[in-house]
Formats: structure tokens, C-alpha cells, sequence
């Protein structure tokens, strides 16, 4: 093993991802999953040498209990492993404007990250529980910060401005920021690879699609329009996000239908989206099931998710100019074939035809290009956002 180990802590409102990663070379020593935080069945999954363990963790164990458990019980647990960590690299939301890249973590950038919490309330305070809790563990250790806003704020003031006065920007920071930057990132320089030329004149759309999504323009490189806005819930159709919303249908519920502002935005951050539409699941794969099988609610869900990234794929066309490629990643991005072949139908003015063989293929981390030999370029990437958390973290600390 190398002594460039980094451990990348992912922390969400009510679970925590964790790896184990080579900077040099990506390669993953230990994933895990902790899940289920604050509820009786709190538990971790991890892998490590090809073996998969599980066990429960304390009753309504959270954030600390986890790390103390990774640390305790999983890598102090193999000889000489903690040795060779260079770091701790913590995937923190959103940055806002204060954070433009990765930076180490000292007293002024914990104040920063939670001056943002109110630009991501389900990530930003669940990252600042899972940096304290990481300094406590290894107190000797550099922490790091990697943004998921970060790569977006090459974005121009015509893509991140939203038409409203414009103090509400310059003395309240109110614009479009973008998320998911690291896999942005990621994907749109591995299709530089996979096209053979350089980064600095590759122009791809990049879809991030899971139970969050975003999509992005990336323009010699750069990030020059995203689909999400000020915070996660703009854009797309998500899990149980709505996406794109007129802002009115919210006054109208509160003033005319006796809901609460707060009742409306739970409902639009966690129960619309496929959720919402198709009545059975967020899981796409459920909705899936049953459209195959004719549900009404299924197949208008599905319809409405396709439907809106196509519009923003064709979308994206304007300010790249020239599309090198659309690039398909993330959790449903990766491996629904279905999903990918429906949009991409949706886009034959461009002159995409799908080869159904190679979209078949490329699903469960294979990744490759999924278009025929006549057609404009799609592909699928499998996502690394941890080799990049790794990535940035050792740059910072050799610096």
C-alpha cells in the first residue's frame, strides 16, 4: 500500500459514506456505508480486501459514533494501515462564494462552512458534525474541505445571475452556485481521455443522475452553466425534488390552500420528483418495474424525468457551441440503459442514434461509449467523486 492514503468522509443528514483511498492511483482500500443515524437499527457496512462486513452500531448512534467506530474498530484494526493516512478529506455541499477550491480546514474555513448551512440544510451542518468528529479522531492529521460548488464558479454572470435585483446578489449572495461538482469534474475529463483530445478544447454535457441530479455544461474544460441553482432543489427531476418550479405555486398553496411555507418546501424537497408523480417510489428502479407494467403514475414520472434532461440537454447546446459529447454518470446515469436510450431518442434532431448492444454493456461501473459509429458521441463514465476528494486532498497538503 501507499503512503498516500487519504480517508474521504461523506457526511449526510442520516447516514455517512467513507473510503479508504490512494491519491496516486484511485484505488480503493476500504469503502463503507454507515446509515439509519439517530433511529434504533443505526448500522455500518464496509469492505476491505474483498470481504464485506455489518454490524449494527450503537441505538441511535450518529455522526461521532460512526467515525469512532471507522477508526476503532475497522483501520486501527489493520497493521500499519493509519501509518500511511496523509489526511482527512471531508465532501462538504455547498461553498457559496467564499470557497472557489479544495482548502485545508482551519478555524476561519469551519466559520465559512457554516455560514453556508443555510444554502444546504441537509448537507452543510451534517459535514460540519462529520469534521469535528474527524479532528477529534486524528487530531494530528491535516483535514480538507472539497466543495461540491467549487467547479462551478467559472460559471459567467449570464448563467449564475438570477432576474431579480440585483442587491439580493451583491449584499445577500442570492445567484445560482451548482452542485455535484466533484463528479462534473471527474467524468468530464475522463471523456477528454476517452475522446483523445485535451481537456482545455473539450466541450462535453455532463449528467449527474441519482437520487439527486444535476446536468452541466463544460466548456474547454469549465463549468459555464449547471442545472442546480442556489441550492440543490433547482433544476431537474430528482428522487423526491421537483426541479424547475414556478415560484408562485408556493405563494398559491400558502395564501389560497392553508399550507405552511414550511410544509411546502418539505413537500418539494421530499416528497415530489418521481416520488411525487408516479404516487410509489423515488427509487427509479421501482417506478421502472412498474412502468414496464403500465402504472399510469409510472409512466408519466418517467416521461416528465426524461423529458426535462432532454430540454436541458438541448439546452446546454447554446452556450457550448459545439458538443463533443454528452456524458451519462452517477447512480441511474450508469446503470439504466432504459433511461439513457429514452432520452437520447429525444434528441435525433442532433442526430443521436443509440447502439443498444454497447448501452446494454455499460452499466454496473463499465463505462464506454454507447452511440453508433454514425452518430454524435454519448458515453457512459462511472463516477469518482472520493479519487478526487483524495486527489485535491494530497495536493494541498504536499503544497
Amino acid at each position: 500500500m501507499s503512503n498516500k492514503l487519504v480517508l474521504v468522509l461523506n457526511c449526510g443528514s442520516s447516514s455517512l459514506k467513507f473510503a479508504v483511498i490512494n491519491a496516486t492511483d484511485g484505488n480503493e482500500i476500504i469503502s463503507g456505508l454507515a446509515e439509519c443515524f439517530n433511529l434504533p437499527d443505526a448500522r455500518i457496512k464496509w469492505k476491505f480486501d474483498g470481504k464485506k462486513e455489518s454490524t449494527n452500531l450503537p441505538e441511535n448512534s450518529a455522526h461521532s459514533a460512526a467515525i469512532s467506530f471507522i477508526v476503532e474498530d475497522i483501520i486501527k484494526k489493520i497493521d500499519g494501515l493509519e501509518a500511511q493516512f496523509i489526511a482527512v478529506g471531508h465532501r462538504v455541499v455547498h461553498g457559496g462564494e467564499k470557497f472557489t477550491k479544495s482548502v485545508i480546514i482551519d478555524k476561519d474555513v469551519l466559520e465559512g462552512i457554516e455560514a453556508c448551512a443555510s444554502l444546504a440544510p441537509l448537507h452543510n451542518p451534517a459535514a460540519i458534525m462529520g469534521i469535528k468528529a474527524a479532528q477529534a479522531a486524528f487530531p494530528s492529521l491535516p483535514q480538507t474541505a472539497v466543495f461540491d460548488t467549487a467547479f462551478h464558479q467559472t460559471m459567467p454572470a449570464k448563467a449564475f445571475m438570477y432576474a431579480i435585483p440585483t442587491n439580493l446578489y451583491k449584499e445577500k449572495a442570492v445567484r445560482r452556485y451548482g452542485m455535484h461538482g466533484t463528479s462534473h469534474l471527474y467524468v468530464s475529463r475522463e471523456a477528454a481521455k476517452v475522446l483523445n483530445q485535451p481537456i482545455n478544447e473539450t466541450n462535453v454535457i455532463t449528467a449527474h443522475l441519482g437520487n439527486g441530479g444535476s446536468i452541466t455544461a463544460v466548456k474547454n474544460g469549465e463549468s459555464i452553466d449547471t442545472s442546480m441553482g442556489l441550492t440543490p432543489l433547482e433544476g431537474l427531476v430528482m428522487g423526491t425534488r421537483c426541479g424547475d418550479l414556478d415560484p408562485s405555486i408556493i405563494e398559491h398553496l400558502v395564501s389560497r390552500e392553508g399550507y405552511t411555507l414550511s410544509g411546502v418546501m418539505d413537500m418539494l424537497q421530499k416528497q415530489s420528483g418521481l416520488l411525487g408523480l408516479s404516487g410509489i417510489s423515488s427509487d427509479l428502479r421501482e417506478v421502472i418495474g412498474n412502468y414496464e407494467k403500465g402504472h399510469e403514475g409510472a409512466i408519466l414520472a418517467v416521461d416528465v424525468f426524461c423529458y426535462r434532461l432532454a430540454k436541458y440537454i438541448a439546452a446546454y447546446s447554446v452556450p457550448l457551441g459545439r458538443i463533443d459529447a454528452i456524458v451519462f454518470t452517477g447512480g441511474i446515469g450508469e446503470n439504466s440503459a432504459f433511461i439513457r436510450e429514452k432520452v437520447l431518442s429525444s434528441l435525433t434532431i442532433f442526430g443521436y442514434k443509440v447502439d443498444a448492444d454497447k448501452n446494454q454493456v455499460a452499466t454496473l461501473g463499465e463505462s464506454g461509449i454507447i452511440t453508433e459509429e454514425n452518430s454524435p458521441i454519448a458515453m457512459v463514465i462511472a463516477t469518482n467523486e472520493e479519487w478526487v476528494i483524495a486527489q485535491d486532498s494530497a495536493e494541498l497538503v504536499s503544497a
